[in-house]
């Protein structure tokens, strides 16, 4: 049996197109003779709570219907890795994770691939605190998150205004990195470390990063002029911004950050004050259906 959590207003329009897919998603389990049960988030935080009861409560298959949001708390809720895997129908304003898997964003193939596939072995980011699916950084995308969380209504262009407008105006940070015991300094406006390849909606701040292949990938990007920022936006809107001269990446297993200063860390999305920011690579535990 399948467990559905879902985010009943993931995708915007005043959950309108959630109930649309609800309802495809029912129809199709009733052609395919199978049972699932339906339990509906109401407030933040609720998805990793449903998430721990049903695995306490033998739960073997969480669906998560909705967006990257939805997602995070669900792998923050999850364990018995053994005995439960995860399936996805991307339904959220981005749908950035998914995109990493190359999930299918129609709702009944994405639950088809979950009925007729095998959940096969993904990575994940453990932090001290929390864990994270998709990206993991601090600096200039924090605050375009504190940009795009006033908006009344998000969309993928009211992120890049966001992004733009915070292009011109954030400051450099200052920051000590420790990839595998390799020690540098940087002066950077991003610290991003990658497990799925963009963020954003679709901004690939890391194209060849990969949730399989047992690694993290760290992308920093340096200091650099108002003019080499409006080039570097472009590389980043075009998929190359590991190609910028002034964009540094390394693969690791583990890293340390450390900032002198109050810092606030975006995992998935979601926003973290001052939490250690430690992450190492998680592979072969947890379970995701996927081609």
């Amino acid at each position: 049996m399948l467990d559905f959590i879902i985010n009943p207003f993931a995708g915007g329009k005043n959950g309108k197109k959630m109930k649309k897919v609800i309802d495809l998603l029912k129809a199709r389990l009733l052609e395919r003779n199978q049972e699932g049960v339906f339990h509906y988030t109401e407030r933040p935080h609720h998805a990793t709570e449903l998430t721990k009861s049903l695995i306490e409560g033998g739960a073997t298959t969480i669906v998560v219907v909705g967006g990257d949001g939805s997602l995070h708390e669900v792998i923050n809720g999850f364990s018995n890795f053994d005995k439960t895997a995860m399936g996805i129908i991307p339904c959220g304003t981005g749908n950035d994770f998914a995109s990493a898997l190359n999930l299918p964003f129609d709702p009944v193939k994405a639950l088809d691939l979950i009925l007729d596939g095998d959940a096969k072995y993904t990575d994940f980011m453990q932090m001290p605190t929390v864990r994270g699916l998709n990206i993991i950084g601090m600096g200039m995308d924090v605050e375009v998150l504190r940009r795009y969380e006033s908006l009344k209504r998000k969309t993928k262009f009211g992120y890049t205004k966001c992004l733009i407008d915070t292009l011109f105006k954030f400051k450099c940070i200052n920051f000590d990195a420790d990839l595998d015991d390799d020690k540098q300094n940087y002066d950077s406006f991003i610290a991003c470390i990658a497990n799925g390849h963009r963020y954003g909606g679709g901004l690939r701040i890391c194209p060849v990063a990969d949730p399989t292949d047992k690694s993290l990938d760290m992308v920093a990007v340096g200091n650099m002029g108002k003019l080499a920022l409006i080039g570097a936006f472009m590389n980043l809107k075009s998929g190359k911004i590991l190609k910028h001269k002034k964009v540094v990446h390394k693969t690791c297993k583990r890293i340390k950050i450390d900032v002198p200063t109050p810092y606030t860390v975006n995992v998935d999305g979601e926003l973290y004050d001052d939490i250690p920011f430690e992450i190492q690579i998680v592979s072969d535990k947890l379970r995701i259906y996927r081609p």
